[in-house]
């Protein structure tokens, strides 16, 4: 099923953009995760640093990292945050009150990216390692690593999502998704074989895994019980490159199209098939690698290849 956006079909929901400069130059801040109102942690993957942005007095405090650590990814629960050291092979945890750092190194030998990782239910991670090829699960009270090899040559394993503790994952270099069932990676197809590039990945409302597609601009739907495929073109169409993406409580899946200058955040309204207008990103962007969605403030967090920390906070409409 391919459908193309129509002028006179616009999905009522927009969303109004506020950025934050990072004092920290060309550090291309990224992946910000909302603890609480004051506290938006994000990492600098050009500078080796964690670093936490009070929206509510523009203050930033920063945590250095090791050097080379290249964070790429971080995520917050009580116990701490925990970073993806991308280039140096390893999950790393910074204790809230001391800031001290706890690294976790990844077993085995050759690329050991560290990519995206997201918290199961009882607070392990999954994670992708896009360089090694792999999908990998922290067992973090018994601080055990179990990967799984992808089947797939050079897939690149990169977005990931949680889903009643089953990860789900794009593979950014086929047109493919993927999964782990009872201990097993199972390889999703997806259409277009030479043209989808899955980049990252979202849990609708409906139950159904949404994925973008880079390469093709297209947004698309798993249904996991039908195992059926939909495809709906983007605004932009080829040249949307869609990366970012997030699902919000109210039945859109957001995405970035960072294909156009200045970037666009866009919205799929899912009962009605039909995509939101795309309002420009203020700074630009650059590109927008990565955005979550703030259930509490009901509004999609992100970081932009400008240096900036952005909050998209989100009017429904009637």
């Amino acid at each position: 099923m391919l459908s193309g956006i129509q002028a006179a079909d616009v999905a009522p929901a927009t969303v109004t953009i506020e950025e934050w400069q990072v004092q920290y130059a060309e550090s291309r801040p990224r992946d910000p995760y909302v603890q609480s109102t004051d506290k938006v942690w994000f990492v600098g993957q050009q500078a080796d640093y964690a670093a936490i942005l009070n929206p509510q007095t523009g203050e930033f405090e920063r945590i250095d990292l090791p050097e080379g650590a290249g964070p790429h990814n971080i995520i917050v629960d009580e116990r701490g945050a925990w970073y993806a050291g991308n280039k140096a092979a390893h999950i790393g945890h910074i204790d809230h009150d001391t800031k001290e750092i706890t690294q976790y190194p990844l077993p085995g030998d050759g690329r050991r990216d560290v990519h995206t990782m997201m918290f199961t239910s009882n607070g392990d991670l999954w994670f992708t390692a896009q360089g090694a090829n792999q999908v990998g699960y922290f067992d973090v009270e018994a601080e055990q690593m179990q990967l799984w090899d992808v089947p797939t040559k050079r897939a690149r394993p990169y977005g990931l999502i949680v889903v009643n503790d089953q990860p789900w994952l794009t593979l950014f270099g086929s047109n493919k998704l993927a999964t782990v069932v009872d201990g097993e990676l199972q390889e999703i197809e997806l259409p277009r074989a030479n043209a989808n590039r899955p980049r990252r990945i979202a849990y609708g409302t409906d139950g159904n895994i949404w994925y973008v597609d880079y390469a093709g601009g297209y947004l698309g739907r798993y249904n996991p019980e039908t195992e059926q495929i939909s495809e709906w073109v983007m605004p932009a169409g080829v040249q949307s490159m869609p990366y970012a993406m997030a699902a919000d409580n109210n039945g859109y899946i957001w995405f970035a199209e960072t294909g156009v200058q200045p970037n666009r955040i866009v919205g799929f309204h899912i009962d009605s098939e039909t995509f939101t207008a795309p309002v420009a990103v203020p700074s630009g962007g650059g590109t927008v690698r990565h955005m979550m969605f703030d259930e509490a403030s009901q509004s999609l967090w992100f970081g932009a290849d400008t240096n900036t920390v952005g909050q998209a906070t989100i009017r429904y409409g009637e």
